[in-house]
């Protein structure tokens, strides 16, 4: 049945690379035939098995895979803090091969400084950069706007609810004006109604901004609401074994959940799971 719903949604050009589409004749990311595999004491470990994809620029893509399936790795060889073991990627041309200025990174937990302040914390990337301050300060306030934060400029991360936080750890992220904004489940620590709604409000912020964006979870509803395709991994070692290609129309709000529409992409995208086992 898994094998019946791929064909629907797309074309294979080998056993895990997405498909040739429009995002395939004007990528910003490549990566190509990329492999980990782990050296330990036990002997070695594959974490990602000859994986191939391209994002377009402006594009929102999210990945979903069971735990310890390789997201998390993956994400961290683009960002060029964990060296692949072979394989070729790209960003906008330019090889990543170690930690680079024109991507932004969204983790699970915010990582605020409490001793800075919302604008402070915001600005860190500018500080660790060693930009003048004063040509992002225009833009920071931006932000701080774009993301509902107005008024709480001068507030410290102790002062804020967690999806507070958050919104100021997309902003950081955006600060550089990165080509990517890579995010790693940024929404699972948080309660079911904060999560919708920052759902909503990454979906504003991404549509004001067409940042690309590369974007891991474990909930496929999330993953179907936010992006224009989502990669499904295969259990370890890490493989791309299906892209769903969302057509919905955008913005989307909640109601969206309730759609036949919506009820298509996250069975087809759940039946590969269903195979093996669930995403946990």
């Amino acid at each position: 049945m898994a094998g019946q719903h791929a064909t629907a949604s797309f074309f294979r050009r080998d056993r895990n690379e997405a498909p040739v589409s429009e995002f395939d004749r004007k990528s910003v990311l490549d990566v190509r035939n990329l492999n980990k595999t782990y050296q330990g004491s036990d002997g070695e470990t594959i974490a990602l098995d000859d994986v191939s994809f391209s994002v377009n620029e402006g594009e929102f893509v999210a990945i979903v895979g069971p735990s310890g399936c390789g997201k998390s790795t993956l994400l961290k060889i683009l960002t060029g803090l964990l060296a692949k073991s072979s394989g070729e990627l790209s960003l906008r041309g330019e090889t990543i091969a170690k930690p680079r200025s024109d991507i932004g990174i969204v983790f699970q937990s915010p990582v605020l400084f409490p001793w800075r302040n919302v604008l402070g914390n915001i600005l860190l990337p500018v500080d660790v950069l060693r930009r003048r301050r004063e040509a992002y300060q225009a833009r920071a306030l931006d932000l701080i706007d774009l993301v509902g934060l107005k008024g709480f400029e001068r507030k410290y991360p102790w002062q804020l609810s967690g999806g507070m936080q958050q919104r100021v750890a997309i902003s950081r992220g955006l600060i550089h004006d990165p080509a990517m904004l890579l995010m790693d489940e940024p929404f699972g620590a948080l309660d079911a109604m904060t999560r919708e709604h920052m759902n909503i409000q990454l979906q504003r912020i991404w549509m004001d901004r067409k940042k690309t964006i590369l974007f891991i979870t474990h909930s496929i509803p999330e993953a179907v609401f936010l992006a224009d395709r989502v990669f499904v991994m295969t259990p370890r070692p890490g493989r791309i074994q299906a892209v769903e290609e969302i057509h919905l129309e955008r913005p989307r709000g909640l109601e969206v959940m309730n759609t036949p529409e919506f009820g298509k992409h996250v069975r087809r995208i759940r039946d590969y799971f269903s195979a093996v086992g669930g995403l946990d």
